[in-house]
């Protein structure tokens, strides 16, 4: 693993996966590490293909109503309902991608944001199979993930193996041909690449793990919220992915830590609280576009001086060898 992430990156995966259940409870650290592979997986759109979606809280909720759904109706086993999630989502995602990538901008945008809120009808009325208004209660996790330690855990190894795959995808050489696309799509077509080709690859990817999120957040706290499948939770991984740090791997994860810790806290002292989420998003795009991680590397330019972001560089380099 040490040469598929440099030393930075790989510090702040294993920081975290500690950390993380010690100053919060293990359920909410699981929260964190299932939104941190959904803003992961938007930023394969957004970092390294370039295109905006407003519809992952769609993919995020078609994984967990369908987990949800197998599992309170046709009593499946986590085990088996996540997979079939999981497959479930990609096929949706093959099928919306078809009809978003042919357009660009504005319009995929929009594309997106109007499937969402087709989706997000269809679990509010369809009350019967979802619940409606009130969500999905009644999951419950298997005895070997029962109690929140082991869950914590069933989630970690979920996460490292999803982090490690989408890795790997970003460092393929369709990884850097989705990079070309996303720095001038015109030129990337006249060297030859089928430009709608990979960016559905790119969709289907993204869609893919947004879903496996979505199912493992179905088990976190035993209920699927109708919230998570509303365009307001789109913005929700937006904001966890852009304040982050889009320009980074591993950004959208510290946004989602980030995003988190607002909820958890700043929500006991004010019921207002994405006011907060509003003014920082705000200030990001203004001044600190490059996100979190961005201001880390500032930073430690300033600080530790050419050294480290050299040697960073070089790791960077090696891992990609």
């Amino acid at each position: 693993m040490n040469r598929l992430f440099n030393l930075p990156t790989l510090i702040t995966i294993v920081a975290m996966i500690i950390l993380l259940p010690i100053v919060q409870r293990p359920v909410v650290a699981a929260e964190v590490l299932t939104l941190g592979i959904a803003a992961l997986a938007l930023n394969l759109l957004l970092g390294y293909t370039g295109l905006l979606s407003f519809g992952h809280a769609m993919f995020f909720g078609i994984g967990a109503y369908c987990t949800g759904i197998l599992a309170v109706k046709y009593d499946f086993s986590a085990f088996t309902a996540i997979p079939i999630a999981v497959v479930v989502t990609a096929v949706v995602s093959w099928l919306i991608g078809l009809v978003c990538v042919r357009r660009s901008g504005l319009y995929f945008i929009m594309i997106t944001l109007a499937f969402n809120q087709m989706f997000y009808f269809i679990a509010y009325s369809w009350t019967s199979m979802t619940g409606g208004e009130d969500g999905l209660p009644g999951l419950r996790r298997p005895s070997l993930i029962a109690d929140q330690w082991s869950f914590y855990i069933f989630t970690v190894i979920v996460f490292l193996i999803t982090v490690v795959l989408m890795k790997r995808f970003v460092d393929s050489p369709t990884g850097r041909i989705l990079q070309a696309i996303r720095d001038n799509p015109a030129r990337a077509a006249a060297t030859g690449y089928d430009v709608e080709r990979y960016k559905l690859i790119a969709f289907v990817a993204s869609g893919l793990f947004t879903g496996l999120a979505g199912a493992i957040f179905a088990f976190v706290f035993e209920i699927v919220p109708i919230d998570k499948i509303h365009l307001l939770f789109s913005g929700d991984i937006l904001f966890m992915t852009l304040i982050g740090g889009s320009a980074s791997f591993i950004g959208p994860l510290i946004g989602a830590a980030f995003y988190t810790w607002l909820q958890e806290t700043v929500s006991l002292y004010w019921d207002r609280w994405p006011m907060v989420l509003g003014i920082v998003f705000a200030l990001v795009v203004l001044f600190f576009r490059t996100g979190i991680v961005g201001m880390a590397e500032v930073f430690g330019q300033k600080v530790f001086g050419k050294r480290v972001v050299k040697t960073a560089s070089a790791e960077t380099t090696e891992a990609h060898r």
